[in-house]
């Protein structure tokens, strides 16, 4: 099976370049990335928890999905292909805003992405890819917050990055 290839970006997300995934990451490329938040009619976030033989956070509470936009993708094509493969639903998704940020694993890889943070809406039950996530549920957004307080560890080192971003947003924005 080939390698994924992730898109390099600059810091104003102009295409520079494919890179295979593991390369990018081992080299801390910037690239970009994408992020979905999925909300239910209670106002409350769908979490993953990451399937336990992922080669980096296994087991670990995530975001609805994220991943990487393919060559000719747009972010919101990217989003829901990826939201499919990995929850196993679809729904309409809007592009928020982005930002650059830069996390280090304990496993000597980087994530330095270029994330395009979007939100959905649904009340389905996701019908789980069992090679992607191990489990999942709804949390309440300050119930999020809180609980990354108390539990730091059982979160991924990109979602407490992100969460803050999208914490921040729907406290500026009415959406």
């Amino acid at each position: 099976m080939k390698e994924e290839q992730v898109i390099l970006v600059n810091e104003k997300d102009e295409p520079i370049g494919l890179m295979n995934k593991l390369e990018a990451h081992e080299k801390a490329q910037l690239h970009r990335a994408f992020s979905v938040f999925v909300l239910n009619d209670k106002n409350e976030v769908m979490l993953q928890q990451r399937a336990h033989h992922k080669y980096h956070s296994p087991l670990l509470w995530t975001n609805t999905c994220c991943s990487h936009q393919r060559a000719g993708e747009s972010n919101i094509e990217a989003g829901k292909r990826r939201l499919f493969e990995e929850m196993g639903f679809k729904t309409e998704l809007k592009e928020l805003f982005h930002f650059i940020y830069k996390a280090p694993f304990d496993n000597g890889l980087t994530e330095h992405e270029l994330d395009h943070v979007m939100i959905g809406y649904s009340n389905e039950v996701p019908s789980i890819n069992k090679e992607e996530v191990e489990d999942w549920k709804w949390m309440k957004i300050e119930a999020i917050k809180e609980d990354m307080i108390q539990n730091p560890n059982e979160y991924t080192v990109w979602f407490k990055i992100i969460f803050d971003e999208f914490y921040h947003y729907l406290e500026e924005h009415k959406i």
